[in-house]
């Protein structure tokens, strides 16, 4: 991993607190004002939905920058939809966690499986919310990737990772609440990452940042792109 001198910028008032942001709309209005140094350049927002699509549409409009999806999800546990072991992206790339494979012991069948459905969701995902499966030209172009949360980076990183591949000049992530490992993971992978409430301690949960936490659904995903377009 690289050094994240100067890649990682948080708010110092914010640090280890919970209940910060009022909502994913509050939340989106502090990372404005971090990254106001982009208002009406040529950087594109990329949001990973559904959560982040709120943060992004705030950030997109206070700074006047064009909004669109980075549709990537996690391959989640049979057991359980809300932990994953890896994460497909919106180009059909895969990212497996393979040392939690081997812990949990799942058959390569089970993995399989799971790759294979998260592969269907996220072609569906970009049907339905996108209408389009691929992204605009990223090259030479500066990338904002906006997500309501980190906790322990696995998607985000197979996302950042799909970009990089699109040659995108530059890669900048802004989250409102993440974990401090996690958060310096990321920082490595990218040009600069900004995250107002940085968080250490064994337990996380990005849900504790806000006062109000809801799940966001796709119609509203879709309702907020239809703003933009």
């Amino acid at each position: 991993m690289s050094d994240t001198a100067g890649k990682l910028f948080d708010l110092p008032e914010m640090r280890n607190r919970g209940q910060v942001f009022r909502d994913r709309t509050h939340a989106g209005n502090v990372l404005a004002w971090m990254l106001v140094a982009f208002r009406g350049t040529d950087a594109l927002i990329l949001a990973i939905p559904a959560g982040g699509v709120p943060v992004a549409a705030e950030v997109a409009k206070q700074l006047s920058l064009p909004l669109d999806l980075a549709v990537v999800s996690k391959i989640t546990l049979p057991w359980s939809t809300e932990s994953g072991y890896g994460a497909v992206a919106f180009d059909g790339s895969v990212q497996l966690n393979q040392e939690l494979v081997a812990v949990l012991g799942l058959r390569p069948e089970v993995v399989q499986d799971g790759i294979t459905r998260t592969k269907e969701k996220v072609e569906r995902r970009l049907r339905q919310l996108r209408g389009d499966p691929f992204l605009p030209d990223l090259r030479h172009r500066t990338i904002i990737l906006i997500d309501d949360g980190l906790a322990s980076g696995f998607t985000l990183l197979t996302a950042v990772e799909a970009i990089h591949r699109l040659a995108a000049d530059k890669i900048i992530v802004a989250i409102p609440t993440g974990h401090a490992t996690a958060a310096a993971r990321i920082a490595a992978e990218v040009d600069s990452l900004y995250c107002p409430n940085i968080r250490e301690g064994m337990s996380f949960a990005v849900a504790d940042a806000y006062e109000q936490w809801t799940d966001v659904d796709e119609a509203t995903v879709v309702e907020i792109m239809r703003r933009f377009q």
